[in-house]
């Protein structure tokens, strides 16, 4: 038999066409397979997952064009958006068009064959906040909030690919405190609609820096490629810890109070793009590695579904909750490539930063009082391994839990939860473990409608401050035994990544160290071991 052929036409002219074996090679390598984010083999089976039924949102300064609405995409039907917008209403036929805005749709929801999505079969809610002076961080919030409400306000996970410069900013003085209208709208509206925001990092001078000041959403930061594969933080990245730089970027290009906005890394360098008139090129960004976390949280939250219809055990609606799906990400990330003994968590890829420096070498890995690194975060995202991280689903600290698994529950003020694993560690093995909880943030609901309006602001009631320990089984207190910790002071993120020194039998235990705002706190935690078979 001769060679299966894949052709496609674009705009009407000459088509293009391709053998099947020609297309999966160049497919995994590009940013959504192995040498990428490692999602193309969750499409396949035995998994099948590509996010159907799973609504995910989008929200930019322009929109994608939807095939049957806009002209100019009449010929294109790569991307077929559930919804288009323009701030708190319908979008207007053939108005508030952006390229950029389709480009970034298509990385997360395209269903063409050469270039497919990380979730073709997602349902995508996109809102333009519109291109003119007028335009701000009132807008952009209300625009926000409009795609949180969509899909009977169930919307696992947010894109912005947007952001805006300080300069910007109506505050005097505005400096990076997590306190723009903006940042807060963002993480009170990742509780109130528990959805997880996932914002493009902040990208050279001058950059999009708010709302990379959140506590609860996801950051992400671009890598490049070195022989193909996607394992450098990219150059133009600003993301650092401020070390090295002029004194007036401190608090207008990095965080104030020592806080790292990095969360995760993706692939954002000379990416393929799809345009709205069909044609491709390639382009660069942190707006272009955000959509690769978006997707991936719809992969992961078509399986919990799965799990929930099958009433399998270990699975509920808990498994939704926007603090869940930012512990799985963060916890699964590829740090050092596994030797081929599984004892580096079978890891399939080492970064390094714009230094050449691997995790091991980074103060997050030496300092247990910085959670995740400045450039690099928890690591690059791989989506099969946040497949292998939430696939065990949850499991409660009252029993003895597997090797890798995830909990969401509540700490009460000054005390502890303690999860002890079922079985032995291999000694010289590495264990992951991530906590993740949110910033207090309400709404000042001047018109008690339980909705943000223009003219209404946020009251910021602080983090609760919650440490994280690996101790040895029998240990008394956390001042005893302790193996690993992760006591941030200031993030909502506590990371633990570290070599189990003899084998033996370990415990990990969450606490409650000092209260802010309400005495019990919601939290997600996620852990990934090697276990004594």
């Amino acid at each position: 038999m001769g060679k299966k052929l894949i052709c496609w036409v674009i705009l009407g002219m000459s088509a293009s066409c391709l053998s099947l074996s020609v297309l999966a090679s160049a497919l995994e390598e590009g940013s959504l397979g192995k040498n990428g984010i490692d999602a193309l083999v969750l499409h396949r089976s035995p998994y099948n997952l590509i996010g159907r039924k799973i609504a995910i949102g989008q929200v930019e300064i322009g929109r994608p064009g939807m095939f049957g609405w806009d002209k100019v995409v009449s010929k294109n039907r790569a991307i077929s958006p559930a919804g288009v917008f323009l701030r708190d209403g319908r979008a207007k036929s053939n108005k508030d068009i952006d390229p950029h805005a389709y480009n970034v749709a298509a990385i997360m929801v395209s269903t063409d064959k050469a270039l497919p999505g990380v979730a073709p079969g997602a349902r995508l809610y996109s809102d333009a906040v519109g291109n003119t002076k007028r335009m701000g961080q009132p807008e952009e919030c209300l625009s926000a909030q409009y795609i949180a409400l969509q899909n009977g306000r169930d919307v696992r996970a947010i894109n912005f690919s947007f952001g805006e410069p300080l300069e910007r900013d109506p505050r005097p003085g505005a400096i990076l405190d997590g306190n723009a209208l903006l940042t807060l709208c963002v993480d009170w509206s990742s509780r109130v609609h528990d959805s997880l925001y996932v914002i493009a990092g902040n990208q050279g001078k001058g950059g999009i820096s708010i709302p990379t000041d959140n506590y609860n959403a996801v950051n992400v930061a671009f890598s490049s490629q070195r022989e193909e594969i996607y394992n450098k933080v990219a150059v133009d990245n600003l993301a650092g810890d401020g070390k090295g730089v002029s004194s007036r970027l401190i608090g207008k290009e990095f965080d104030i109070a020592g806080r790292h906005s990095i969360s995760l890394v993706a692939p954002g360098s000379n990416i393929n793009l799809i345009n709205p008139d069909g044609k491709v090129n390639a382009s660069s960004g942190t707006s272009f590695a955000a959509p690769h976390v978006t997707g991936t949280v719809a992969l992961l939250q078509e399986f919990g579904d799965q799990q929930l219809r099958k009433k399998q055990p270990h699975w509920s609606v808990i498994s939704r909750h926007h603090q869940v799906m930012k512990a799985v990400l963060i916890n699964s990330a590829d740090k050092i490539q596994d030797r081929g003994d599984g004892l580096r968590l079978g890891m399939t890829k080492t970064l390094i930063d714009k230094q050449n420096q691997n995790w091991l070498a980074t103060d997050a890995y030496k300092d247990p009082k910085i959670s995740l690194d400045a450039q690099m975060g928890a690591g690059h995202l791989n989506a099969f391994r946040a497949y292998q991280q939430f696939s065990p689903g949850q499991w409660q600290p009252s029993d003895a839990v597997p090797a890798i698994g995830w909990d969401y529950r509540t700490v009460n003020a000054g005390t502890s939860v303690e999860y002890t694993l079922a079985k032995p560690l291999k000694p010289n093995s590495f264990i992951a473990i991530t906590l993740a909880w949110d910033r207090l943030v309400e709404l000042n609901d001047l018109n008690h409608n339980q909705q943000y309006d223009i003219g209404e602001n946020f009251r910021d009631r602080g983090l609760n401050n919650l440490d994280l320990y690996l101790l040895k089984a029998n240990a008394k207190s956390s001042d005893m035994g302790v193996v690993c910790s992760s006591i941030s002071q200031v993030d909502s993120v506590q990371h633990i990544f570290c070599p189990v020194p003899a084998q033996g039998n370990y415990k990990i235990r969450v606490h409650f160290r000092h209260q802010v705002n309400e005495a019990t706190q919601p939290y997600a935690l996620a852990w990934w071991s090697v276990p004594i078979n």
